[in-house]
């Protein structure tokens, strides 16, 4: 069983409880504005391109079959137009200025990596958390691991955006400990426009898991004047109110590391400069949920 990984974060400590091993997956159904993990979005590897890192070595002017690389008055250009992906420009670029993103493994071998930490997460409360993208885009490999994790004693984690069939999530539920669970918007029409999916099934299914039985972290991405209006951080707290399992809310303000990174994969500038959230507009957030709700709020 084969998985397209593209960063396996260890003693990660915002993706659940306790010291985690985060394995990110490639492939997301959302097109969210602003993405933090765009090099998550495509199911296939992407070559990651930084020329301020470049030393000028040339050994991708020649390893390229396609020719992409090129030297032109003193400045390196990648022509990505050309590039098949095949990742030989990366294999011997010692200053890490293109990079493959995006790699096969098996389970046996993110496993192999996850084991590494198990003496912290029995420690810590923490465990594994599949994450990416959207790991139920490769939902037979995500099963798979959840299931290897299980076996070896391991306390796992889904990080989802929700857009998946149900019947995908019951397949998976005794081999998840707990769900976090994203919400970018509570309006239909802003959740279409922000992210490029329709809000109902995600809420359909977040309503049956909890139903289920399942464990669930409500996290909420919060982009100033995007999503962070009173409306919607009221209506976060309405809709986790109606559930049973929802052991807390998360929030995750925005920071602009997507941005530099969607840079080097090449990806077109949106051209949308987003604010990050003061500490004062944070606490206002935490405020407006809070007094709405007596399920725990905090920044994740």
């Amino acid at each position: 069983m084969d998985g397209t990984v593209f960063n396996i974060q260890r003693f990660a400590v915002h993706d659940g409880p306790g010291i985690r091993t985060t394995v990110f997956l490639k492939g997301c159904p959302l097109k969210c504005f602003w993405c933090h993990n765009p090099e998550g979005l495509r199911r296939e590897p992407e070559i990651f391109f930084q020329s301020s890192k470049c030393i000028g070595c040339g050994w991708c002017f020649n390893a390229c079959p396609q020719n992409c690389h090129r030297l032109e008055n003193g400045v390196h250009l990648f022509r990505r137009e050309n590039c098949r992906r095949c990742g030989r420009c990366a294999e011997k670029c010692y200053a890490e200025a293109i990079e493959i993103i995006g790699r096969t493994m098996t389970v046996p071998e993110v496993l192999a990596e996850v084991m590494k930490d198990k003496l912290f997460y029995a420690n810590s409360g923490g465990g594994m958390t599949v994450s990416g993208g959207e790991p139920m885009l490769q939902f037979e490999f995500t099963r798979a691991l959840l299931k290897a994790a299980r076996r070896a004693g391991i306390h796992n984690c889904l990080d989802t955006c929700g857009f998946a069939p149900f019947d995908d999530y019951s397949q998976i539920l005794e081999d998840v400990d707990l769900f976090l669970y994203d919400l970018k918007a509570t309006d239909s029409d802003k959740h279409c426009a922000l992210t490029g999916m329709p809000l109902a099934g995600i809420l359909d299914n977040f309503f049956r898991l909890d139903k289920a039985g399942a464990r669930i972290i409500l996290r909420c991405p919060l982009i100033p004047s995007l999503n962070d209006d009173d409306e919607h951080l009221k209506n976060v707290a309405v809709i986790a109110n109606k559930l049973c399992h929802v052991q807390e809310i998360n929030l995750l303000p925005y920071h602009p590391l997507g941005r530099d990174k969607g840079q080097y994969l090449g990806c077109p500038d949106k051209g949308i400069e987003f604010e990050c959230a003061s500490e004062s507009k944070i606490m206002h957030y935490l405020q407006v949920i809070g007094e709405h709700t007596e399920i725990p709020v905090r920044k994740a």
